[in-house]
């Protein structure tokens, strides 16, 4: 008998076989059909942004397809200049609180990191719990007598109120995960730094803090997104124009007793999510590795 005839011969699996798979081919496939709708209807807004930044206007509200009539870059030219100042200042003001928030968050928490997951000192696991207790308490809770002290020292309408916490690790979020991370750390090998004569400090910058990389990245790309986004603290803090940031510029754009500049907002928007997207492109796999080694999962 052969091997075809063999196949079809009533004692044979392999119609049983290809019954089964049949079904979870179909599974498989409905359900990256439904993944990829579900994407679509997830990315729209993002894409009409971007249509509508192209479109004059007064056809913004008109038309809702992803395709328009014409192409109008107009709105990059008057978005970039429509302010007070060009939108590249509101950029590198942006730059220089990201930059700030990144290196305090990065110094500030990994060091208090390695002191609760190291050190050994009374009161640790009390001062760890009220740092875990820090997380649930909202912003709005705390704005008001921060506002009060940074208005008294005069840093109101600075960078300062808004650098100034991360270098003092107010970040809890980001201490719990360097301290998850340093806790994964084999013991021995701060054993054998200090059987060389390395103190704390050296066996952080020399041996954990190297060590770290993927929970650095984490807080680096987070940082990142949270600070470029920041609307609130910046409101709050920076109420001369020429401080602005990047969302209160575009905020600017947007008059309710008169002409609202659609076009030009949504044009500096999607140039304002250019730095967000490649920060996360490059730092993927860093935010992933992060994640997968400190047990968050």
């Amino acid at each position: 008998m052969t091997d075809s005839t063999a196949a079809l011969a009533p004692g044979s699996t392999a119609r049983p076989e290809l019954r089964v798979r049949r079904p979870r081919y179909v599974r498989s496939v409905l359900k990256h059909v439904l993944m990829i709708v579900v994407s679509l209807l997830m990315i729209y807004p993002l894409l009409w942004m971007v249509v509508s930044s192209l479109r004059p206007n007064d056809e913004i509200f008109k038309n809702s397809s992803l395709w328009p009539v014409t192409l109008d870059f107009t709105n990059y030219v008057d978005g970039w200049n429509a302010l007070a100042q060009p939108f590249s200042h509101y950029l590198m003001n942006s730059t220089l609180l990201v930059i700030g928030c990144v290196i305090g968050n990065l110094l500030a928490c990994s060091l208090t990191a390695y002191a609760f997951a190291r050190l050994r000192f009374w009161g640790r696991n009390v001062a760890f719990a009220i740092m875990l207790l820090t997380l649930m308490l909202p912003i709005h809770v705390v704005i008001v007598p921060q506002y009060i002290i940074f208005s008294q020292t005069g840093w109101v309408n600075t960078l300062v109120p808004l650098v100034l916490p991360k270098f003092l690790a107010t970040d809890a979020f980001f201490v719990f995960l360097m301290v998850q991370f340093i806790r994964g750390i084999p013991r021995e090998l701060d054993e054998a730094a200090r059987i060389d004569g390395c103190g704390h400090v050296r066996i952080f910058f020399q041996v954990i803090l190297p060590l770290m990389l993927p929970a650095l990245a984490t807080t680096t790309i987070f940082t990142f997104m949270w600070m470029w986004n920041d609307f609130f603290g910046s409101l709050i803090y920076l109420t001369k124009p020429e401080n602005h940031t990047v969302p209160l510029a575009l905020k600017s754009f947007l008059d309710s007793q008169g002409a609202s500049n659609w076009g030009a907002m949504f044009a500096m928007s999607v140039l304002s999510l250019i730095p967000l997207f490649l920060v996360f492109l490059f730092g993927q796999r860093f935010l992933i590795k992060g994640f997968a080694t400190t047990g968050i999962k």
